[in-house]
């Protein structure tokens, strides 16, 4: 999977549009190798589907489109009653891109129209910086790691070679058209 190269003058913005496609094809990776059983499977209490964690990320990344970069087409929403794994794959994709878009806009020096980072309606707008970035990887991080827990929970471990995997920085970077890695001048 190779990141669409957006126009950018900065190392800084450079590497966020790397990073945040790092980002997604661990997402990738983790939808490609889960049991399909254990998509919809229900978890004890009122814990969210693996389905519903999926569509969630790829909706609130819609929301961070819509409201801090409203000129970018904004993905549609996913449901997550009905998504199937290939929805999720190719709705987080399509997020993603966006999202790099706007991570391109607001770090890379191009003049964009990003100045802030709005991540909710409720919430206080931030300057665009590497906080911005770093609420965006967090938030799903957070989630990705809801995702290995559940599967295992439920029955359905991921192979150690997938949970190991999307820790392997330098390949993922690889994959998603670096020729580098972090840390290495590419």
């Amino acid at each position: 999977m190779t990141t669409p190269r957006h126009k950018v003058h900065t190392p800084l913005g450079r590497a966020a549009v790397q990073i945040f496609a790092t980002n997604d094809r661990m997402n990738q990776i983790l939808i490609e190798h889960l049991d399909p059983t254990a998509w919809k499977a229900k978890p004890p209490g009122k814990a969210r589907t693996i389905a519903a964690i999926f569509t969630h990320m790829h909706n609130v990344r819609s929301k961070w489109v819509r409201l801090t970069a409203p000129h970018l087409r904004v993905p549609r929403h996913l449901n997550r009653a009905h998504c199937t794994p290939q929805q999720a794959r190719v709705g987080l994709a399509e997020s993603a891109a966006r999202c790099e878009e706007m991570l391109a806009e607001a770090l890379g020096g191009c003049g964009g129209r990003v100045e802030k980072f709005r991540r909710d309606g409720w919430a206080q707008p931030w300057p665009v910086g590497v906080e911005m970035l770093c609420y965006m990887l967090s938030h799903e991080a957070h989630h990705r790691g809801q995702v290995c827990m559940l599967a295992h929970q439920l029955g359905f471990p991921l192979p150690n070679q997938v949970a190991y995997g999307i820790w392997n920085w330098e390949k993922l970077w690889k994959e998603c058209g670096s020729p580098g890695g972090p840390g290495c001048d590419s």
